[in-house]
């Protein structure tokens, strides 16, 4: 026996009743239990039932079994009755809502029905007894919390199995009228901001106190450094790990967020991108760079130090790294000028000990020692698992400086040479000492200058059989996987680096 649409409607009020075990109790007869159990069709009509009537399903929230409690919350989502998820959210029994795996675009309505009601249980001096709420997450993480099958749902939204689900950082310490953490994972890039973000700002700042804006990735996209501050003002600091800025002035970069950078103090990957600067005072930027580099002192959880448009630091960058307070596991400075005691206080700083990426991609070294990098490679080399050359202007006079620590990086698995300068014999000894390299996956290198015309530009005719030559003298020493000899993407295949490619050869 299966219970039809309209005795399912009719029943629906006694669902919201009982407990799902006392349901179960109405039916002695077995073949309407196992009906039950068979595909949720039951909780489904029953949860749109209840949702045709708005009064109804108000009144029965303190009521609703747990059971029941995810699939009526995703049906009102869904047809967004938007009454019914203030009520629901007043009375949320479990201790996270994640909101954005629901909701992979905030939309303005549902967002103001959520944080309507949790202002109505916010503001209240004796909250709900069912209410559990410590995290509403934005952020689009945990789908399984919504993906559980409904014949479990009494299991694990128990408080037991949902606690496992949390991690340390995203639950507060259980006490009455903790404050409601909020996370969002944030990219400014227009202006004014999105609709949906400067509400839930505006949301959090008026409740100050009662809500903590948190935000494990912060992307800021715009020049203007007025719509940041803002953002940091209202974002508890402490909570950001990720940060990207890009498209800013240096110097005012560094005197207008001096005091905010130095708060984040869970700060694990930091990134400048296209920060320019328009000064030509070499001591004042030498007093900004020291200024930036006090920021490092508090910063204890640093993992990842990423700045493209290195020049602002040429001459100060020891400044820099002497003020790295943990092993650092990325490091990127690329695309500008580094000086001679810039590249030489790489191997001088236990922080930079322990490195597993190393990329000074379009730095040019071609007038700079590499003995130095060649230290750095031999510190790092039980470490290091992808290096990138690319574009540095290496002279092949300079090669034997690095050939000794590249040969001894065991994990490497990532080498980026191209666009330097090399002759066939200097990339045939480069190669040989790839020999104990095994794990390399992918490596390019650049055309031997033997191949290049009076325009700098390869000769097929001559590069082609060159190319074979140090195919033959790779293999003599180990067997290539992905590998890339002279211009990418290659013109005769058309492939590149970045494609999923098994061996490319093209000889």
């Amino acid at each position: 026996m299966v219970l039809g649409e309209d005795e399912v409607i009719a029943f629906a009020p006694r669902v919201m009743r009982f407990p799902w075990v006392c349901l179960l109790e109405c039916f002695p007869c077995k073949s309407i239990r196992m009906s039950i159990r068979a595909p949720p069709r039951l909780l489904e009509l029953a949860g749109q039932s209840l949702l045709r009537d708005q009064a109804l399903a108000v009144s029965a929230m303190e009521e609703l079994p747990r059971v029941l409690y995810l699939p009526l919350f995703m049906e009102a989502f869904s047809r967004r009755h938007f009454e019914a998820l203030t009520v629901m959210v007043q009375a949320w029994p479990f201790t996270r809502l994640p909101l954005g795996s629901l909701m992979k675009t905030l939309h303005l309505e549902t967002l103001k029905a959520l944080l309507e009601g949790l202002h109505m249980v916010l503001t209240q001096k004796d909250r709900p007894r069912r209410w559990k709420l410590q995290v509403l997450d934005l952020r689009d993480v945990d789908e399984n919390f919504w993906a559980v099958q409904p014949g479990a749902w009494a299991l694990s939204c128990s408080p037991e199995a949902t606690s496992m689900r949390q991690t340390a950082e995203d639950c507060p310490r259980m006490g009455e009228h903790q404050p409601l953490k909020v996370f969002i994972d944030i990219c400014v890039k227009e202006i004014p901001q999105d609709e949906c973000l400067r509400y839930l700002f505006r949301w959090v700042y008026q409740r100050r106190g009662l809500v903590h804006l948190c935000c494990s990735k912060l992307v800021n996209y715009l020049t203007p450094i007025k719509y940041l501050r803002k953002s940091l003002k209202i974002i508890h600091l402490d909570s950001i790990q990720e940060l990207e800025i890009r498209n800013m002035s240096w110097p005012r970069l560094i005197r207008k967020l001096h005091c905010y950078l130095k708060e984040m103090k869970n700060l694990r990957k930091l990134i400048f991108s296209r920060c320019h600067h328009y000064t030509s005072d070499n001591d004042l930027e030498g007093r900004l760079v020291a200024k930036f580099g006090s920021v490092f002192l508090r910063l204890e959880h640093l993992q990842s130090l990423k700045i493209k448009l290195v020049t602002f630091f040429s001459g100060h960058l020891e400044q820099l790294i002497r003020c790295l307070q943990n092993p650092l596991e990325n490091l990127e400075l690329t695309c500008g000028y580094l000086l001679e005691e810039d590249v030489k206080c790489l191997s001088q700083y236990p922080s930079l000990g322990y490195l597993k990426h190393l990329n000074l991609s379009y730095v040019p070294l071609f007038r700079v020692s590499l003995e130095p990098l060649g230290a750095l490679l031999e510190k790092v080399a039980a470490t290091l698992e992808t290096l990138i050359l690319e574009g540095c202007q290496i002279h092949y006079s300079q090669l034997s400086a690095i050939l000794p620590g590249l040969s001894c990086c065991s994990q490497l698995t990532t080498f980026y040479f191209g666009r330097n300068f090399m002759s066939v014999d200097a990339l045939k000894d480069l190669l040989r000492h790839t020999s104990g390299l095994s794990k390399l996956s992918l490596e390019t290198y650049p055309a031997p200058d033997e191949s290049l015309n009076s325009l700098v530009r390869v000769d097929w005719e001559i590069f082609t059989p060159l190319r074979a030559e140090l195919m033959r003298t790779l293999r003599e020493v180990r067997q290539p996987r992905r590998i890339f000899i002279g211009p990418t993407p290659c013109p005769s295949c058309g492939s590149s680096p970045s494609e999923e490619l098994e061996l490319h050869l093209c000889c």
